[in-house]
């Protein structure tokens, strides 16, 4: 794959983004179909709670653009409830599977494993569960508790091209390491002014240059700012 800039938002489905980013009158069947059309990748956090069908992936490919990808969260029993403990091979398995459909089409973008807050550092334990994990896909790793973000995660992290996922919120703010040939944004700040974003482009900017591609996505929730802000980011890569 080469260096790319895939922007939008973590989901998709939401009619409050009426008018402003879906047409007034889209019928909420038809929003992936526009939203393909303005962005070019969303981030999948259904796949946290629930297995999707592979008829679910398959009708989303039909939705989207060649060369449109799906980042997906994986499932919480693998990171909430298992704790990337041995017990959580097989759901790890069942769930990697599960994205078949998106693998065969080459619409998989980023397998993202999003740990919970009250998880503290265990090197060991995440040295063990990224041993286990199949080559040739893209993961990357989002932990919310600051004990995990230390050297020694990151050189693990790098030496198996795993992604440190750039996350930042109000609460805590992932540090801007690159561990993998591509770079993973999670940006969940209540606001981005026009500051914010002239900011994200810049820190962007460079890393596409040197050749390695970024995933990008803004909050979603009750307002279309988000798939508009990472509209935005699209324009400025192709203007450059």
């Amino acid at each position: 794959m080469s260096a790319k800039l895939y922007a939008g938002t973590s989901g998709f489905a939401y009619p409050a983004w009426k008018p402003s980013f879906y047409p007034d009158k889209t019928p909420q069947r038809l929003f992936l179909n526009h939203y393909g059309t303005r962005l070019n990748s969303v981030e999948i956090n259904y796949t946290f709670r629930r297995t999707a069908k592979p008829e679910t992936f398959e009708k989303w490919v039909s939705q989207t653009p060649d060369g449109f990808l799906f980042s997906v969260k994986a499932h919480q029993r693998i990171t909430h409830f298992k704790r990337l403990k041995e017990e959580a091979d097989e759901p790890t398995d069942f769930f990697l599977n599960s994205l078949t459909p998106l693998r065969e089409a080459g619409r998989l973008g980023v397998v993202l494993f999003q740990l919970p807050p009250n998880l503290k550092k265990d090197f060991a334990r995440l040295e063990r569960f990224l041993g286990r994990l199949p080559e040739g896909l893209r993961y990357a790793f989002e932990f919310r508790n600051e004990s995990w973000l230390e050297d020694d995660v990151f050189k693990l992290l790098q030496s198996r091209n795993v992604c440190l996922c750039q996350a930042e919120s109000d609460v805590l703010e992932a540090p801007k390491v690159a561990t993998a040939d591509f770079v993973y944004l999670r940006l969940r700040k209540t606001e981005y002014a026009e500051q914010d974003r002239d900011e994200i482009w810049a820190g962007a900017a460079p890393i596409l240059a040197d050749g390695r591609s970024v995933f990008l996505y803004f909050k979603h929730e009750d307002t279309p700012e988000g798939a508009l802000y990472a509209e935005d980011m699209l324009r400025r890569s192709t203007s450059t």
